[in-house]
């Protein structure tokens, strides 16, 4: 799945057994590019970069749990860029960012929202005002694991309900990992399809979860 304007694409691509997303955000002009949660299949990565002779700047992780990361010291390595993750990772990074902190790549803006409850250290990542990168924090008709280490279900009911539910309607979802009925989707739809994001109290949703 493929998002194309005149100035930058997102390109989602599958990889491995876990029906994980890697996503190349792209600047067509400049061909600057940030690699968002690099784990297996690396040679696809690799493939796009040297065929379109593809600039990396960074590698941003939405989360540090290993399938999200498996493959950055591969690319980083090899391509010298720099790490990108939230400031309450614990994982190998060289750029520790927070809420509403911006990134650029290119001419591309990503802004940070800081979404813990699946982990810690989870952020959803909003570019150009049109996007939203939302990694383990929301599914296309679910939500991430709140008992893996690091989950908390009333950080993730904050997340959900103080962040995500406020959002555009029209910012078109781009999730962690192919786990619904169709690759992508938008807030708003998710807010009209989503159980997890139905309107309800934090008790509500403990019990809903548990």
């Amino acid at each position: 799945m493929i998002f194309f304007n005149m100035t930058f694409v997102v390109e989602q691509i599958q990889v491995g057994q876990m029906e994980n997303f890697t996503y190349l955000v792209i600047d067509k002009e400049e061909k600057e590019i940030a690699v968002i949660d690099p784990s297996w299949d690396l040679e696809k990565i690799f493939e796009i970069i040297k065929k379109n002779s593809y600039h990396v700047k960074y590698i941003i992780n939405t989360h540090s749990h290993f399938d999200h990361i498996l493959g950055n010291e591969q690319i980083a390595t090899i391509t010298k860029c720099q790490i990108i993750q939230h400031e309450n990772s614990k994982d190998k990074h060289d750029i520790s960012v927070k809420d509403k902190d911006i990134i650029k790549v290119g001419k591309i803006t990503m802004e940070v929202i800081s979404t813990p409850g699946h982990s810690k250290d989870s952020i959803c990542l909003i570019i150009n005002s049109q996007i939203i990168i939302t990694g383990d924090t929301l599914f296309v008709g679910n939500c991430g694991r709140i008992d893996l280490p690091g989950g908390d279900i009333n950080d993730m009911y904050e997340s959900l309900f103080g962040k995500i539910t406020k959002l555009n309607d029209d910012l078109i979802v781009y999730p962690g990992h192919n786990y619904g009925n169709k690759p992508v989707s938008t807030i708003g739809e998710e807010k009209k399809n989503n159980y997890v994001l139905s309107p309800r109290t934090k008790n509500e949703f403990i019990e809903l979860m548990y």
